[in-house]
């Protein structure tokens, strides 16, 4: 009998429940009692839509992060919040966003705040994580008393719990030194805390512990094996159960490492690595668990479960009680619940599956190896026809885009001139002093913002109403920047609800959910569109809003776009063609949208990239065939202007050492990065890589509610300077200001612009 569990299920609830609470409590609004009360309600309702797994997940909620969470149960703090006092869950917040709620500020005695923990992307994922700082003196001391209330709520309610947790190596290598020690000389010192946790939850009634190692996905050098062989023979010896989880990628090399791991099973992701899934079975000794990952975790498209059990029959009948079946990973990166789409179209609809659909797959999956096909008979008839009908649907293919595909060429992606000589005529034009300043592209999007676009989409205004209201916040926008002295101004995107399904919604070839809700990081949600056909653009999507920020001020205004890998990265991509096919059609799409900006007068243009990094395959051997088309298809949205007219892109939360070289084949002329958070760190980069064009690092987190001091950011730019050529710098803040209050941007971009007058004052 095969068994079926689960390996994580998304925490904000099927309407955005604890991103609301969050925010709520962070604002002062809301009691930190009424805060975890609604998590157990969460964890109580997503412990019940998991009703009929063999296995349930406890541990997987967590009110910020998961990573957060562990370091927290390992007692590992960083040093700058070790002496509040006050509640646990404020200084857990205080790590991940600078400060807690303000009452639990002022029961602290502080007020202003502390740095937030560095954010980054978890792998291949738009999720973020809290990255653990490690130095010669770190040490770890369990506090096991979250995983523990949680296996006593799942008890009560009679749920068949199984925790889950980062493994060792994992939590070591996401982690980063604040000095220059090796993070491995650490695994002596964790790893009794791990026994103790491990053993600690087996006396609380645990069977089994899922121990989340997805590093293992990745390439690793010798240490890291090795460092893999102490941890499980350390942890070999404790009182329960470990199912080790990979996920994300294939094991390759790592195959056999994995599968001689003393641990009591292993979990494979066996979308991404199915080719691997007979080798491991031969590897694995007979006493071992083989979990398989069968469901899409990272998607939202139907199982095709007929061609599933056709090659997963025989393994069942081989392994019989050792099979045991998973989606491929959490089901915490897709959205929550289908059945709460009631404007979807119905026959886009009928092709999908959220997180609770897709745990029904699981169920089906199980019914039809333990009971028969016959059992699930009607399923699996209605799957099959649901999955044909995607294949044969007449809206997903457009022969007249692929043709346009076809024929393109090289000379799409060259600029007139080098940048040298496209610098000089930009120069000449726009006319900017030293460290220009400018901001990444967005607004806050304020209530006024959110109601006139609620009411819009509810019929109670039409669009010429609409429109007003949007061009009222755009020269609200336009007046606060001149004011300010920014030099290079933004139109604020107030009409855009999201960066990537704002321009969805203007394409043919994408769909878009209600409540297709995905956590980002903390309360940040974001809602991919649905990528289902072939792409095309059926007119100007931001022409109108930029000419008529433009026509407001006569300083430049940049038009902003978002690029084509971050809109194919940031979306549930189709996955019955090459992602490389679907990215140049977007290119393609996007490319007109920049010409049609220059036609309008627009001399600066933004295409954002924040994802670029985001789309690298977790294995370096795969970059560049990555890197080949995405870097192709940036060039091919922005390469067709003049000289001098100036091309900026934006990137988010990127390591951008070793792939600083594709970013500079980008050839955009400005480019602007994430760095305040790291304090610099990540600039890094230009140490050994002499970057040709100019660069704008991002002085202000704007993740935090902390305003930086001018002083700071002065600072943050002389590191800069150590690195890029003063004269190629700009200012700006790390990212856009769409989640910020105009209370804390107001005083946050004043400081910023008079660190600009400091350091030209200072230089000349």
């Amino acid at each position: 009998m095969a068994r079926i569990h689960n390996l994580g299920f998304p925490r904000v609830g099927a309407k955005r429940e604890l991103k609301f609470a969050l925010e709520s409590y962070w604002k002062g609004q809301s009691s930190r009692d009424a805060l975890k009360a609604l998590g157990a309600d969460l964890r109580r309702r997503h412990w019940q839509d998991q009703a009929g797994l063999d296995f349930v997940p406890v541990g997987d909620f967590a009110f910020y992060d998961q990573v957060l969470d562990m370091s927290f149960t390992l007692g590992h703090l960083p040093e700058r919040v070790r002496g509040f006092h006050g509640d646990a869950l404020d200084n857990y917040f205080r790590v991940a966003r600078g400060r807690s709620a303000e009452s639990g500020e002022e029961h602290a005695g502080c007020c202003s705040g502390v740095a937030a923990g560095e954010m980054t992307k978890w792998f291949d994922t738009n999720y973020h994580y809290i990255v653990p700082e490690f130095s010669t003196t770190t040490e770890f001391k369990l506090d096991a008393s979250r995983l523990l209330a949680q296996l006593e709520e799942a008890r009560l309610q009679g749920v068949k719990a199984k925790p889950v947790i980062i493994g060792p190596v994992t939590y070591l290598w996401l982690g980063k030194t604040k000095d220059d020690s090796d993070r491995l000389a650490l695994l002596e010192r964790l790893l009794p805390a791990y026994a103790e946790l491990l053993d600690t939850l087996a006396a609380a009634g645990a069977e089994w512990v899922q121990v989340d190692e997805p590093v293992l996905v990745t390439e690793l050098d010798m240490d890291w094996t090795h460092a893999f062989n102490q941890a499980y023979h350390h942890l070999k010896v404790c009182r329960v159960k470990i199912l080790l989880a990979t996920y994300f990628g294939t094991l390759q090399e790592n195959l056999h490492l994995a599968a001689n791991l003393p641990v009591a099973g292993l979990h494979i992701d066996a979308i991404n690595a199915g080719s691997e899934v007979q080798s491991l079975i031969g590897l694995l000794p007979t006493h071992k668990v083989v979990s398989l990952g069968v469901i899409n975790g990272r998607n939202i498209w139907k199982t095709d479960l007929n061609a599933v059990l056709d090659w997963l029959q025989p393994i069942s009948e081989s392994l019989g009680e050792r099979l045991w079946l998973a989606p491929s990973c959490s089901l915490l990166h897709v959205p929550v619940d289908l059945n709460s789409e009631q404007k979807l179209d119905g026959e886009i609809k009928s092709w999908l599956a959220f997180a609770r659909q897709k745990l029904d797959e699981l169920r089906v999956l199980g019914a039809a190896l333990n009971q028969g096909r016959a059992a699930v008979h009607a399923e699996l008839v209605a799957n099959h026809a649901a999955c044909e009908a995607r294949r044969n649907s007449p809206r997903v293919n457009n022969p007249a885009v692929k043709a346009i595909v076809a024929r393109i060429g090289s000379a799409l992606g060259k600029r007139q001139s080098p940048y040298p000589q496209r610098a000089v005529k930009q120069a000449a034009l726009l006319k900017l002093p030293k460290y220009p300043t400018t901001t990444i592209g967005s607004f806050p999007q304020t209530a006024e913002i959110r109601l006139a676009r609620s009411q819009f989409k509810a019929g109670k205004i039409d669009e010429a109403a609409y429109k007003l209201a949007m061009q009222a916040e755009i020269a609200r926008s336009v007046r606060e920047q001149e004011a300010l002295g920014l030099d290079v101004l933004v139109h604020g995107e107030a009409e855009r609800n999201d960066m990537v399904e704002y321009f969805g919604e203007q394409l043919d070839g994408y769909a878009f959910s209600e409540f297709g809700w995905v956590q980002s990081y903390g309360s940040r949600c974001v809602k991919p569109p649905i990528l289902f056909g072939d792409i095309s653009r059926p007119a100007a999507m931001t022409v109108d809003w930029i000419k008529y920020a433009q026509s407001l001020t006569s300083k430049p205004m940049k038009g902003m776009l978002t690029g084509p890998v971050t809109i194919l990265n940031w979306s549930f991509v189709r996955d019955d063609q090459p992602r490389s096919v679907s990215c140049y059609q977007l290119a393609l799409a996007i490319r007109e949208e920049v010409l049609d900006l220059e036609k309008a007068g627009v001399r600066v243009i933004q295409i954002d990239e924040a994802a670029l990094r985001e789309g690298l395959p977790l294995r370096q051997s795969q970059w560049k065939a990555y890197l080949d088309w995405a870097i192709a298809s940036f060039r091919i949205t922005a390469n067709g202007v003049k000289d001098d007219t100036q091309i900026h892109t934006h990137m988010c939360y990127s390591n951008f050492n070793d792939i600083i070289a594709s970013i500079a084949d980008m050839d955009a002329d400005v480019i602007t990065i994430e760095t305040a958070r790291s304090d610099m760190e990540l600039l890094d980069a230009f140490d050994n890589f002499r970057y040709p064009n100019e660069i704008g690092p991002g002085v202000y987190d704007i993740h935090s509610p902390n305003i930086p001091s001018e002083q700071h950011m002065v600072q943050l730019m002389k590191k800069a300077a150590e690195r890029v050529p003063a004269e190629r710098l700009w200012i700006n803040p790390d990212c856009g200001l769409k989640t910020r209050q105009w209370n804390e941007v107001i005083p946050a971009l004043t400081n910023m612009v008079a660190a600009a007058k400091t350091l030209r004052a200072q230089a000349d």
